[in-house]
């Protein structure tokens, strides 16, 4: 059975005009359930985590302080977030459920989460949007309780995985890999395991081209136990953060690609969505959507 994870509490409040699409989470989950992508499949919302959980990928003091706004001003411009109990709670909620869509996955060898791929939470802080770094955490937590003995993490994200990196830098059971374009945020690039630079401007043919010497070269490096995919669609032409042209034809070959690869090799994937921020918030869902077709459809040949 192919598990979707999402929580009606993912949405949080924001001022208008914010670059964050932060309503986008039940609007995404609304449109996989209308377009029948999850039928047959079964859908549940994660508990929050707990800070003793979170301990295993960040610091207790940042963690109280966002359970308890006692964030500073420069905190809170790194973050570009305002803080509220919204906020707070979905940040709980939201790193819990990728651990548990990676708990599905290694049950069921596919498992898609709604949410995630929060790569610029750091250690200490938070950055980009993101606040508790869901993959490391979940990465660390699955190594600790025993479940696996090496997990990739996939981040084709347009922006470097850089707390991914940072967090996971001596963590030889995890395997860092972040395929992002060159000349974008964050300025500062941290030194994942594998870091693969795109130019700007590149498009689908010679972006399909890089990931499928990018995947051969990870097999030769890595047999993950586990796969946590980060699928973020900024890369697409239209975003406004991304830089790269690729257009829907290539998002979707993209997300075929990286799934019948290592599903086909047997190895369990974890996907989560990642980072998007294009004007037209429809074509933003149908670009969304797309890692929850493939999933849909590799899971029936392969799972």
């Amino acid at each position: 059975m192919l598990h979707f994870i999402s929580h009606p509490d993912y949405d949080i409040p924001l001022p208008v005009g914010h670059r964050f699409p932060a309503h986008k989470f039940t609007s995404l989950m609304d449109r996989i359930l209308r377009a029948g992508i999850a039928q047959g499949g079964r859908l549940s919302h994660p508990r929050p985590a707990s800070p003793a959980s979170l301990a295993i990928a960040h610091a207790p003091q940042y963690i109280d302080a966002i359970a308890h706004n006692h964030l500073s001003p420069d905190d809170l411009r790194r973050l570009g977030l305002p803080w509220s109990e919204a906020l707070a709670k979905r940040s709980f909620l939201a790193v819990e459920g990728t651990y548990r869509t990676a708990i599905k996955a290694l049950q069921f060898g596919l498992a898609c989460h709604g949410a995630g791929g929060t790569h610029h939470a750091h250690f200490d802080y938070g950055a980009g949007f993101c606040v508790f770094n869901d993959m490391a955490y979940t990465a660390r937590r699955l190594i600790a309780e025993g479940r696996v003995q090496s997990v990739l993490i996939l981040d084709v994200d347009v922006h470097q995985g850089d707390g991914t990196a940072r967090i996971l830098a001596r963590d030889d059971a995890v395997f860092t890999c972040s395929l992002h374009c060159a000349d974008n945020y964050p300025h500062d690039k941290a030194l994942s395991d594998l870091d693969v630079l795109i130019p700007s401007g590149t498009g689908d043919s010679d972006y399909l081209k890089i990931l499928a010497e990018t995947l051969e070269d990870l097999s030769g490096r890595i047999r993950p136990d586990l796969v946590i995919y980060d699928a973020g669609v900024d890369v697409h032409e239209a975003d406004a953060l991304g830089r790269l042209t690729l257009t829907d034809t290539g998002v979707k070959a993209r997300e075929d690609m990286v799934l019948e690869y290592w599903l086909g090799r047997g190895v369990p994937v974890a996907t989560v969505i990642g980072g998007g921020y294009l004007a037209d918030f429809e074509h933003l869902m149908r670009l969304h959507m797309m890692v929850f077709q493939s999933a849909r459809e590799h899971f029936s040949k392969w799972c």
